[in-house]
């Protein structure tokens, strides 16, 4: 009886709330903030939502939120919540960041009518330790709360009862400038947690390559980076960077073959380690060859009203891209008038049908790739159409026989007014007969 009773004293003692640091409560608050903000897996709950129903919709609240928990490997662990909303919100649970199945066989979760949701583990282990987040979610919003686990090595417990005789452990001071020596270290120490890590890249031959991670901890974690488990070190191809923002970036150029496999980030401080992994493929170098132009642009003239095509042909790996400008003016489309062709062969040819005067000018074809660019130039010239000026056809009239007699009867001679003898008659001109 006495036995029974001494464990039960033991086990009130391991399994005790405590206050988070403000270090680790801004932790949480940037682990809530983005799950609130992120997509997630469908909830394991049957809860099901008319996502048209957002006006009449209650956002979801905690009646009671998640508490922080400092625990001994080995102990059993409960985190509880109350969390109303109409609709029933749907919940989800993660640990650090990352989604909690209901499939797992190590935490079992858990759902009453009145909104109490539950997780639970049999035995706390130390890769338990870290923030257990809960989120409710209706189609009106949603809401998060995180519970902190810290789970201590079961020889600290040794540790902690062969004090020395006559030391009396005081009390743990709220103030974070108190410097107590005999302050518990433990509850000052939080392992690291990545915040951003990149997943699985493809990168180009002799390209660049940049795999960025946000790492927390306290105190400040040590990173190291791995290939196929073999620790990378600097050197002109691979430079480890941090920025001001607390971002670590491994930064690879230019890639090479040798830097294809399974890179590893490990972070490390005195609470404990953390890493994600992930794989880099190398994708084989495209064969560039800058553009030619096998035939140019020539200059060329035409009349004014009739149809006229600039035409030249080019070359290159990857087929480059073409561009066409008269004087500084792009011309990025087809006209009425003037339409730009193209064929798998590198044939290049603009058509302008018809001509007018202002399409005179300079025109440039450009062909552009990853290899480089080149451009061809020729003139255009339109010329007005020639017209030619006939004089007007003079009609040739028969006068008639009243006519000849009126002008007798004033005295003239009307042969020698139409065919004097000084104007010799033009070949082929009708001679009027003398009977008339």
């Amino acid at each position: 009886m006495l036995r029974i009773m001494k464990c039960s004293v033991n086990i009130s003692q391991l399994w005790s709330e405590y206050k988070v640091s403000s270090f680790e409560q801004r932790l949480i608050s940037e682990i809530e903030f983005r799950l609130e903000r992120s997509p997630v897996e469908e909830s394991d709950d049957d809860v099901q939502h008319d996502e048209n129903a957002a006006e009449t919709a209650t956002a979801p609240y905690f009646h009671r939120k998640l508490k922080h928990y400092k625990v001994f490997e080995g102990m059993p662990v409960t985190f509880s919540c109350k969390v109303i909303g109409e609709p029933k919100p749907k919940v989800y649970w993660f640990k650090d960041g990352k989604q909690i199945s209901k499939q797992s066989e190590h935490y079992r979760t858990s759902r009453d009518p009145d909104g109490t949701c539950s997780l639970h583990t049999a035995a706390a282990s130390l890769d338990d330790d870290g923030n257990y987040t809960i989120m409710a979610s209706n189609p009106a919003g949603r809401m998060s709360c995180t519970g902190r686990m810290m789970v201590q090595a079961v020889n600290q417990r040794g540790r902690s009862q062969r004090s020395t005789p006559g030391h009396i452990r005081r009390p743990r001071s709220r103030s974070r400038d108190s410097g107590e020596e005999n302050e518990n270290i433990q509850e000052r120490h939080f392992r690291p947690h990545f915040l951003q890590a990149p997943g699985d890249l493809i990168v180009q031959e002799g390209k660049l390559c940049r795999m960025d991670c946000k790492v927390s901890g306290l105190p400040t974690p040590d990173l190291i980076w791995q290939l196929n488990g073999q620790t990378i070190r600097p050197d002109s191809a691979h430079k480890m960077l941090v920025r001001e923002n607390g971002v670590h970036s491994l930064v690879i150029e230019p890639v090479t073959n040798r830097d294809a496999g399974v890179y590893t980030c490990i972070a490390t401080n005195r609470a404990g380690q953390n890493s994600f992994s992930l794989e880099l493929i190398v994708a084989a170098k495209e064969m560039h060859k800058t553009p030619t132009f096998i035939e140019k642009l020539q200059n060329t003239g035409v009349a004014e009203g009739y149809p006229v095509r600039l035409e030249c042909r080019v070359s290159g790996v990857p087929f480059p891209q073409i561009f066409w400008k008269k004087e500084n003016e792009s011309l990025t489309h087809n006209t009425d008038r003037i339409s730009m062709h193209q064929d798998n062969f590198g044939y290049l040819c603009m058509i302008i049908q018809p001509a007018l005067k202002e399409d005179a000018g300079w025109y440039t074809v450009s062909a552009k790739n990853e290899a480089g660019i080149v451009s061809s130039t020729a003139r255009l010239d339109v010329h007005t159409q020639w017209q030619q000026t006939h004089p007007p056809k003079l009609k040739k009239v028969r006068p008639s026989a009243s006519r000849y007699a009126a002008l007798t009867e004033r005295g003239l001679d009307v042969k020698a007014a139409f065919f004097p003898d000084s104007s010799p008659l033009p070949p082929g001109t009708l001679v009027e007969s003398d009977d008339l």
